[in-house]
């Protein structure tokens, strides 16, 4: 191991400075209201949207966690990173009936589309989800980036993470969020292309590191009897997480709610889609690197979900360590601030102010700091029972992920695509897949105890279990819904695309361009090159 010098503490700390400085900024600045605090009073750019979405979903769980999986397995779980074509879906196809609805949260909507019974049942699993995936993990994350990097405790680092971004978030609200990420967003992104380069330069160039690794190594599409990644669930189940996260997921969703306008926030999407085509070559990459190195015995890991800071401590420089450190803190914080950011958000508008409609807007600003600071308790008490789930941070993520995310995907996609579905199937499919999806991680808790049937069921691979509670979601709820009472056309007006009134379809047509349309066509083009090229 090896620990920081002199100057990258202080290239470190002038970070933390940078950062804490926005959140005072943030906190200074009027924050009367619920749309202040938790939407940035909806006065944010494309750019800055752009940044935020970005840096929210990479936190230091997929710089930690990506290069664990590429060291242990190679580029495969590369497919969950090929998601650029979701955020633009999110911007072409979701966001016109978000903005319109002018709505806080995604469990709001529901309630817009179907009824306040989905709209509490959402609100409800989405918290339960975030500490079993977002919390736990972004911290768990940083506090191995703190240990690794820095020789801290873990479970001091553990503590810092989450004491430090718990006070920006809770002061600043929204506004020190997004300032803060676009910022972070830079930080990341020079940081890891730094250690990219260096690796490359390390192990001898690209075709060095294509033969140290291994032909394995560099393939998107192992054998369909691969006991973790078989290439059909990974052709098909992370499109169903992914729809889930990037499109209705208010830990996203909340930066793009934040936009101006619908052309701001479709802009912020496209600009969100090109930087996330970069994870693939400065997060997976390296992972890959780090094996090659270990293989050749240029560096020593102690485990996979040391591959990213180890090459940091071994190969980066003095001074340059430091701004790398400041990338991965920058990926944990962002990501971290966000979910505090979305979760509080979510327990106040979508469950205490349905409790105490009479709150003012004040008292609901304070109960949102309140929610953040319960969130980060809950986050570290999960964390011993993450390894039981899966010993590689990556690998458990998308599987607690893909018991969570189907009937939610379900009930959004085909809420705005099919104007039969009503509130009786929705809330079957919510209340169903979730049960099933619990039921499914309790038994993968519980698996070395069972036997039988029950054993089988918990040793379904996960993402044909993803793919199996998608399916039986969208059919109990085709099913129940066309055997109860349609929807009258004044309740689903405008949002779905067979009761959008003519005014807001020119509205929304007004908002994009060509120029829009090439650079989403260019994301599809580099999207379709990787998956050729990694295609073994």
């Amino acid at each position: 191991m090896i620990h920081f010098e002199p100057i990258d503490w202080v290239v470190v700390a002038f970070y933390f400075a940078i950062v804490l400085g926005i959140s005072w900024w943030s906190f200074r600045q009027r924050q009367k209201s619920t749309e202040d605090y938790f939407l940035a009073s909806r006065h944010v750019g494309w750019f800055v949207i752009g940044a935020s979405i970005f840096a929210s979903n990479i936190g230091a769980e997929h710089i930690v966690g990506l290069a664990g999986t590429a060291a242990q397995t190679g580029v495969v779980m590369g497919h969950y990173e090929l998601h650029s074509w979701l955020v633009l879906l999110l911007g072409w196809v979701f966001i016109p009936f978000y903005m319109r609805s002018k709505v806080f949260t995604m469990p709001e909507f529901l309630e817009l589309r179907y009824s306040p019974k989905a709209r509490w049942f959402l609100s409800i699993i989405t918290l339960i989800g975030y500490v079993f995936t977002k919390i736990c993990v972004n911290v768990y994350a940083g506090a191995v980036v703190f240990q690794t990097l820095m020789g801290i405790d873990f479970w001091t680092g553990a503590l810092i993470v989450v004491v430090l971004t718990g006070i920006y978030t809770a002061l600043g609200g929204m506004k020190a969020v997004v300032y803060t990420e676009a910022l972070q967003t830079i930080v990341l992104i020079m940081g890891s292309m730094v250690v990219t380069f260096i690796g490359l330069i390390k192990i001898g160039g690209w075709s060095n590191l294509y033969h140290a690794a291994g032909a394995d190594h560099f393939n998107l599409f192992l054998p369909a009897n691969h006991p973790d990644f078989p290439w059909p669930g990974m052709v098909f189940a992370p499109p169903i997480v992914g729809m889930w996260y990037w499109c209705t997921d208010q830990y996203i969703v909340q930066r793009a709610l934040a936009a101006k306008n619908e052309k701001q926030a479709r802009r912020g999407t496209i600009m969100a889609s090109y930087f996330k085509l970069l994870p693939f070559y400065i997060f997976i990459i390296p992972g890959v690197m780090a094996f090659a190195l270990a293989k050749t015995g240029q560096i020593q890991l102690a485990s996979a979900d040391q591959a990213f800071p180890t090459m940091v401590a071994a190969l980066v420089p003095v001074g340059l360590r430091g701004l790398v450190a400041g990338g991965l803190l920058a990926a944990l914080m962002s990501s971290l601030a966000s979910c505090f950011n979305s979760s509080s958000t979510l327990f106040t508008i979508d469950i205490y102010k349905k409790l105490k409609p009479e709150s003012s807007e004040r008292h609901l600003v304070r109960v949102g700091r309140i929610a953040t600071g319960v969130l980060c308790v809950s986050g570290l008490l999960w964390i011993p029972l993450m390894k039981v789930i899966s010993s590689q941070l990556y690998h458990y993520l998308q599987s607690v992920q893909s018991y969570i995310a189907p009937p939610i995907s379900a009930v959004f996609l085909l809420g705005i695509f099919w104007k039969r579905i009503n509130a009786s199937g929705a809330l079957t499919s919510l209340v169903g897949g979730f049960s099933l999806g619990m039921i499914r991680l309790v038994a993968e808790l519980n698996k070395k105890h069972l036997s039988g049937i029950l054993y089988a069921f918990a040793n379904i691979n996960f993402l044909y279990f993803c793919i199996i509670l998608f399916v039986a979601c969208i059919v109990a709820m085709i099913v129940v819904s066309l055997l109860t009472k349609a929807q009258s056309f004044e309740k689903i007006k405008g949002l779905t695309y067979a009761t959008t009134v003519a005014e807001d379809k020119a509205a929304s047509r007004a908002s994009w361009n060509w120029r829009d349309v090439i650079l989403s066509l260019i994301v599809l083009g580099f999207i379709a090159f990787t998956l050729i090229y990694f295609s073994g």
